[in-house]
């Protein structure tokens, strides 16, 4: 099943609902309303049908997703019996990022992209990633859905694109083995953590970051695609700018599997559900190790077989903010 999340008019404003969604047939199902009309249908009253169907399908896919095994029953059955008098086009709907995570993690799992982005820089790739698949944590804040701008700092002249998946925890955990990993994926999206590359190199330099690097932009979608519908040793990967191909990877070529990144993360740390982990960049799947750079107003679509294209425009450069002053040495 493809989950998403979209913002629809509410009698309060603008809301987040939780989309079930069927892109051959052009079409996604508002998951809170067809739960509500089947609801209604046998026998609830509309008050009823509507508390309920809310507290079914939350606009957090996070919430929904700690609901455990009864999420995707209860998606199941409101696509099945009401699923075709709640559907919407999905030509010009507005999505929101896939899942709103307690933590986000970005992990460097593809060897390729580590010896590409060090020759670039004139470096070996550090020993030290052969024997952890690090990750830092990200800003949720900065997460944006399918179609949205990316903003452009100030503080920075060299935008990158990063071509990931999205790892989207389902069940709580801590201390798993591999073995136990694979259990806990709910499903798989696409990343793209946009990079400020000039600023991301001189933080770096002080052992800490990435930070203003990474933190402004975050895309995250279109759509999560649960596990149990994708072969993740062979999902092909694409990255194109205004059009041209710029990208082409495949998840197989990881370097750490999907359980061991997960089981990493839960060693002394706490999984939680709709807990988001980026595989970090697939061989080739940046603008630095193919010595290529965005321009504003470029258009950046992210491609993954099995789940979709999540597709954003760079915004032009911002002009507000203040840089530090240097301290005296």
């Amino acid at each position: 099943m493809k989950l998403g999340r979209i913002s629809r008019d509410g009698i309060d404003g603008p809301e987040a609902r939780l989309v079930a969604v069927l892109p051959e047939q052009g079409r996604a199902v508002d998951l809170r309303t067809a739960e509500r009309l089947r609801l209604v249908g046998r026998g609830a009253t509309p008050e009823a049908g509507t508390r309920l169907a809310a507290a079914t399908f939350p606009g957090s896919m996070t919430s929904a997703i700690g609901a455990g095994p009864a999420f995707l029953e209860a998606a199941h059955e409101a696509l099945t019996r009401c699923g075709d008098d709640a559907s919407l086009d999905l030509e010009g709907l507005t999505w929101l990022p896939a899942v709103d995570p307690p933590v986000m993690r970005d992990c460097m799992a593809f060897k390729e992209h580590l010896t590409n982005a060090a020759a670039r820089l004139g470096q070996e790739v550090h020993p030290i990633a052969y024997e952890l698949p690090a990750y830092y944590k990200a800003s949720q804040s900065s997460l944006i859905g399918h179609e949205q701008v990316v903003p452009w700092p100030a503080y920075t002249n060299w935008m990158d694109y990063e071509l990931e998946l999205g790892f989207v925890i389902g069940r709580a955990g801590r201390n798993l083995t591999p073995e136990q990993a694979g259990a806990h994926l709910f499903g798989v999206t696409i990343y793209n953590d946009f990079s400020a590359r000039d600023i991301q190199g001189r933080e770096m330099q002080l052992n800490l970051g990435p930070a203003k690097g990474k933190d402004f932009a975050t895309a995250v979608g279109p759509w999560i695609t649960t596990v149990d519908e994708l072969d993740l040793a062979d999902l092909d990967m694409r990255a194109r700018v205004n059009g041209e191909e710029w990208s082409h990877g495949n998840a197989g070529s990881i370097w750490w599997s999907p359980a061991e990144l997960i089981a990493y993360v839960s060693w002394g740390e706490n999984l939680q559900p709709g807990d988001l982990i980026g595989s970090g960049t697939v061989g080739r799947g940046c603008g630095l190790e193919l010595g290529r750079r965005l321009q504003p107003g470029d258009v950046v679509e992210l491609e993954v077989a099995g789940i979709g294209v999540l597709r954003n425009r760079l915004a032009q450069p911002e002009r507000e903010g203040r840089e530090p002053t240097p301290r005296p040495r």
